[in-house]
């Protein structure tokens, strides 16, 4: 005899939850921060946002990950700044426009560290081409 078990769906933290959504949690409602949510509930937020997520995302205060996104520069990049608290769109906006020159630097590491990134990817996809090309020789010599 088999028993039926219910399934039960799978919960998340809220602070996981805050993060897949590209929150900061302590801007979210209360009841938000409190609860457990579910796989379900976080799809029904993705699909369709509530408008207090809507107005985070579009207001902030946003979490480190999205500032440094906002700013085009790494998140370790907002520490050397000294950027360590959340900011709302205003004060990105600010600092954008202010463009100070850890700004400046953080932007000029981002651009060689993605040309660097780039550099070791085609790298790698040569090497990978050669090695089938190798590979594909040693099969029809046997």
């Amino acid at each position: 005899m088999t028993s039926l078990k219910q399934k039960t769906s799978q919960t998340m933290k809220p602070a996981t939850a805050a993060k897949k959504l590209g929150i900061y949690l302590d801007a979210a409602p209360t009841g938000f921060q409190e609860g457990v949510v579910s796989r379900e509930e976080l799809s029904a937020l993705q699909a369709e946002p509530p408008q207090w997520l809507q107005d985070l995302r579009k207001n902030g205060p946003h979490p480190r990950p999205v500032v440094a996104a906002k700013l085009g520069i790494s998140i370790s990049g907002l520490a050397r700044g000294g950027v360590t608290e959340a900011l709302t769109t205003e004060q990105i906006e600010a600092v954008k426009a202010e463009n100070p020159l850890w700004l400046q630097h953080e932007r000029a590491n981002q651009v060689d560290v993605r040309k660097e990134t780039a550099r070791i990817k085609e790298k790698h996809e040569k090497e990978a081409a050669a090695q089938a090309a190798k590979e594909g020789k040693a099969a029809k010599a046997s």
